[in-house]
C-alpha cells in the first residue's frame, strides 16, 4: 500500500500523562519507530501531551503542574478514557523543561511525524504561574514543544485553538472525529451537539474551514473502506472520501485484514489517485469531472422544542454524572469489542 506515513495512535502509552510504552510494546517505542522506517514510511506518534488523567503518575507526583482556577481547584479539561481529565500549566518553567523534554524524547525514538491531541486544555481559562492572556499562553506552549521536535518534523496539531496555532503547525485536524456512523440522534437532536464525533459534523467543519487550505495542511480524519461493520451508507462513505482528495490529506484507520479483496482495491485506488478538483460552488466541487455535492451534510440539526427539548435536558443531566460517564465508557468499551470480533 502507498502510505507515506504510519502513525501509531492512542493507546501505546502507559497512561495519558505518562508517555512511556506499556507492555503491549515489549521492544520500546525506538523499535517500533526502526520497524516502520524500514519500510521507507515516515514514523508517526499520537500524544496529548497537555493533560493528564487523574491515575497518571504524572498527576499523582506533580499535582502542582496543573492549571486551578481562582479558588484553587483543578480545572477539569474534560472526561475520557472513563476519567477526569486535568489540564497543564503550560507556563510554569518545569512544564515548559517538561514539554520540550518530551518531544525530544519523541524524536530520539525516531518519530517525525507527531500528532499532538487535545490541545485545547493549554488555552482553558485559569490562573497560570505567568499571567498572560490564555491564547497566547496556549501559543506559547505550541512554540515551545515546536522549537524541541525540530523543524524538519511535521507537527498535526488535533483539538486545537485555530488562530494561535497558525504559522506554528504543519497541519490541523480541523473538526470533531468521523464515525462509522453518519449522525447520532442523541448528539444532534436531543442535545444539539454538533461538535460531537459522527460523519456529519466531521465533514460540515472540514468545508467551513477549507479557506485554511491556502495556510496549512487541513486533515478531515479518516475515510473509510470496511464496510462489514460500518453503518455509513456507500454515498456517505464515497462522500467522506471525495472531502480527503479535496484537502489532499488521505488517510484511513481501517486495517488490511478487515477488509475484502474489493475494498482492498478501493482504498489502493484512492491513495494513488491525484484528481483535477474545482469548486463550482460553495458546496459543489468536479472531482475529474464528476460532480460532488456536499450540501447534504452542511446544515445544523434543528434547535430542539417541546417534549424533545424536556426530553434533551434530562439526557444532559444524566450525562454530566460522573457515574453515567463511567457506566457509558464501559458499555462503548463492551460495543467496540464486539465490532472488532465481527471484524
Amino acid at each position: 500500500m502507498p502510505f507515506d506515513v504510519l502513525q501509531i495512535d492512542d493507546g501505546w502509552q502507559v497512561d495519558v500523562g505518562d508517555w512511556e510504552a506499556n507492555k503491549k510494546f515489549p521492544s520500546g517505542m525506538m523499535a517500533l519507530a526502526d520497524k516502520i522506517k524500514s519500510t521507507g514510511r515516515r514514523a508517526g506518534l499520537w500524544l496529548a501531551p497537555l493533560i493528564a488523567t487523574k491515575s497518571s503518575k504524572l498527576f499523582r507526583e506533580h499535582n502542582d503542574w496543573f492549571l486551578r482556577d481562582e479558588t484553587g481547584r483543578l480545572v477539569s479539561a474534560g472526561f475520557n478514557w472513563g476519567e477526569r481529565l486535568y489540564a497543564l500549566d503550560t507556563t510554569h518553567p518545569v512544564v515548559t523543561s517538561w514539554l520540550a523534554a518530551l518531544m525530544r524524547q519523541v524524536r530520539a525514538w525516531g518519530f517525525d511525524y507527531l500528532k499532538l491531541d487535545f490541545l485545547y486544555a493549554g488555552a482553558l481559562k485559569g490562573k497560570r504561574y505567568k499571567d498572560m492572556p490564555r491564547e497566547a499562553a496556549y501559543r506559547e506552549s505550541l512554540g515551545v514543544m515546536r522549537k524541541a521536535m525540530g523543524a524538519d518534523a511535521f507537527f498535526l496539531t488535533c483539538g486545537t485553538p485555530i488562530i494561535p496555532a497558525i504559522g506554528l503547525c504543519d497541519a490541523i485536524r480541523i473538526g470533531p472525529d468521523v464515525s462509522y456512523f453518519w449522525e447520532a440522534y442523541r448528539d444532534a437532536h436531543l442535545l444539539y451537539n454538533p461538535t460531537i464525533p459522527g460523519t456529519r459534523n466531521a465533514i460540515r467543519t472540514t468545508l467551513h474551514r477549507l479557506w485554511l487550505k491556502p495556510l496549512l495542511h487541513i486533515d478531515p480524519d479518516v475515510a473509510y473502506f470496511e464496510s462489514k461493520e460500518n453503518q455509513l451508507s456507500h454515498d456517505e462513505r464515497i462522500l467522506l472520501r471525495d472531502l480527503a482528495q479535496i484537502c489532499e490529506f488521505k488517510a484511513t484507520s481501517d486495517l488490511p485484514q478487515w477488509l475484502s479483496k474489493g475494498e482492498f482495491e478501493e482504498l489502493r485506488s484512492f491513495l494513488n489517485r491525484n484528481p483535477i478538483i474545482k469548486q463550482t460552488e460553495r458546496y459543489i466541487f468536479h472531482i475529474d469531472g464528476r460532480r460532488v455535492d456536499f450540501t447534504s451534510a452542511v446544515s445544523l440539526p434543528k434547535v430542539p422544542k417541546g417534549l424533545t427539548a424536556l426530553w434533551g435536558k434530562c439526557v444532559g443531566w444524566l450525562g454530566d454524572r460522573y457515574f453515567i460517564l463511567r457506566l457509558y465508557k464501559i458499555l462503548n468499551l463492551g460495543k467496540l469489542r464486539k465490532r472488532r470480533s465481527n471484524l
